[in-house]
């Protein structure tokens, strides 16, 4: 399940602001800035970096949890990069400190926490909702 995983493996995600990650564009707010709903997602997607080539086949991992805080604005045409570095490894739990930075500033912090799942299983979970609904 876990293959390699190990506490202080870290990995990165990139993406330039542009007008498809905006404030405006999300719905959370009226400038244009990248949006936080769009850091949050970027520091998640740095943590799918660090851990998912490391599982074996069939496995993936879910976010359950973020806390972060945006701490400065990024305008359009600025590239931000998020990084995130495995820091306990509890189980099936995986916890992530998360930091997002664009040419200029640290723009956001947090912790996430994903865990480890059988892709094929996890999958059947979800559709079968659909049964019950």
């Amino acid at each position: 399940m876990a293959g390699l995983l190990n506490v202080g493996i870290k990995g990165e995600s990139s993406v330039v602001v542009n007008d498809k990650n905006t404030a405006i564009a999300y719905g959370s707010g009226t400038v244009n800035v990248f949006a936080t709903p769009a850091m949050a997602a970027l520091m998640e997607n740095a943590a799918i970096s660090t851990s998912g080539p490391q599982l074996e086949a069939g496995f993936t991992t879910v976010g359950t949890q973020i806390n972060i805080k945006h701490l400065a604005a990024t305008p359009i045409g600025m590239k931000v990069t998020a990084t995130a570095e495995l820091m306990e490894i509890d189980g099936k739990r995986l916890l992530f400190k998360v930091e997002a930075r664009d040419e200029v500033d640290l723009i956001g912090t947090g912790m996430h926490e994903r865990y480890v799942v059988q892709s094929d299983i996890f999958i059947k979970r979800a559709t079968d909702k659909l049964a019950r609904k």
